[in-house]
Formats: structure tokens, sequence, C-alpha cells
């Protein structure tokens, strides 16, 4: 090579390292690396911007749809509630005044359920005698029967009470009643029937007195018409049996329908009667 070729040669080598120092300066390194950095934050700002048009929702309007899911929950709780109290049970006011019978008739079936008690018709004494006048402590046994009948049957219950109660001394109360009906008396009553026209079905519970019924029970048959109505008769009795109730009783009402089939019972074996009771009225058909 001569030495003008390589002259040349150093000339152009020379020229490439001026070039090569110029493009790796520091100031154009910086340069460089701050460009890179600008261009890679607005790629990212630009895929950022695109997800949140895409998918995602804003917070605010992520917890707007989720107020709005649990307000609609907590409107479609209350119409469910508000149905169900109005297909529901009564109030509590209904309901126990359709539990609660009492001893007057005051329901709107077409059966009544009329009977006396010595239970309901004598005011209790202190320290008496629940062995020798048991049918005085509530339940008494014409009582206890009449709940019977009045739970098959869905009929009114309707306590006969007179406005001076007997003694809870059983001989007390039969000396009192013997003389009732040597009187042929006709007790007072607290009360009679109401609507008793609305009742097509009577049954009649008493108990056997001096081998007839309580005259109280004929100041009921007289002061309440029950002509044309069917009528049941159910007693709890003595030794005596039903002795001559049921005739009295046909006289004081004879326009009544009076069925022959006479339910009655011991009077101690009346707590113990429920089965034998509710067949009778199963053989009624009730």
């Amino acid at each position: 090579m001569t030495k003008k070729a390589e002259n040349v040669k150093e000339i152009v080598s020379s020229k490439r390292m001026v070039s090569t120092k110029r493009l790796m300066s520091p100031k154009r390194i910086t340069a460089l690396l701050m460009t890179g950095i600008l261009l890679m934050t607005a790629a990212g700002c630009g895929n950022a911007g695109t997800q949140g048009d895409g998918n995602s929702q804003p917070e605010n309007t992520q917890s707007q749809t989720v107020e709005s899911t649990q307000a609609q929950q907590e409107n479609n709780n209350t119409q469910s509630q508000s149905t169900q109290a109005k297909q529901g049970s009564a109030p509590e006011s209904e309901m126990t005044a359709a539990q609660d019978t009492g001893t007057a008739a005051n329901g709107d079936s077409n059966i009544l359920v009329a009977y006396f008690s010595w239970a309901d018709n004598a005011i209790l004494e202190e320290n008496v005698d629940a062995v020798t006048s048991p049918s005085v402590i509530a339940p008494g046994n014409v009582q206890e029967l009449a709940g019977w009948v009045q739970e098959q049957t869905g009929g009114d219950l309707f306590s006969i009470r007179v406005a001076e109660p007997y003694s809870s001394d059983w001989d007390e109360c039969l000396s009192r009643a013997n003389d009732e009906r040597g009187e042929d008396a006709r007790p007072e009553l607290v009360e009679n029937v109401e609507n008793l026209d609305r009742y097509d079905t009577v049954f009649l519970g008493y108990p056997n007195w001096w081998y007839g019924v309580p005259m109280a029970l004929l100041s009921f048959l007289e002061e309440n018409d029950l002509s044309g109505k069917q009528v049941y008769l159910f007693c709890s009795h003595g030794t005596g049996g039903l002795a001559d109730s049921v005739d009295i009783i046909e006289e004081a009402i004879s326009n009544a329908e009076i069925s022959d089939n006479v339910f009655d019972c011991y009077e101690e074996d009346a707590s113990s009667s429920q089965d034998e009771i509710q067949s009778w009225l199963g053989e009624l058909g009730y």
C-alpha cells in the first residue's frame, strides 16, 4: 500500500471515531432515554384509557349499583311482608276473639250448646270438700261434657246461670233444689240467648236433680223459645239415671224436635267420657 493510501485510510477511520463519539455523547444518551420513557408512558396511558372505557366500571358507579340492588331487595322484602300480612294470620285481637268461646253464645254458628252446671252456679266456699262435692269444682260434670260437644260441633256455648248462686255444699244445694222443685219455682236467670233465631240445632245439657231437672233449666226453656228447632239432650246423673228428666223437657218444649238419642253418663264417669260423647256425636252426624 502506498503512503497516500495509508493516509486516506487513517482519515476515514478518524472520521468514524468522531461520529461514534458524537452518537455516544452523554447528552445524546440522556435525550434518547427521556424520549424512550415518554414514549412508554404515553403508551401505558393509552392502554389504561382503553381499558377504562371498556370493561371496568368507575368506583362510584359500582357503589351506586350496589346501593340500587340493596334498595330493590328491601322493597321486595317489604312487599312480600305486606302480602303475607294480608294473606296470613289474622291480627292478634281477632285470633283472641276467635279462640275465646266464653260462656255466652256470641259466634256465627247455627248450633247452640246450652247447659246448666252446678260449677257455673255456685260460689266456692273455703275448704270445699272435693270428694263429696266434686262436680262443683270447675270444670263441672255437665260443663266438661258441654265443652266436648262444642269442640266437635263448632257450636256456640251458653251457660245457664241463676242470679242467686247455689251453695257449694252439696247437701245445702240439694235442699234448695228440692224446695224449688216443691214450689215449681222458676229461678231468675242472669241472661238469655241473643239472636236465638239464627240457631236451628240446640244441644241441651243438664244434671239430674231430684229425679228431674234443675228448675233453672225450665226457666231457660220458657224464656227462650226452641219451637221448631232440633234438640239433642245430654245428661250427667247419679244412680237414678235419666229418671223423669226427658219427659219434663218434652212437656216444656213440646213444639221442638227432641231426639230420642239421648247421651247420659254417671256423674263419677263424666270426666272420662270424652270418647263416649264424641262417639254419640258421630252417630248424630257431627
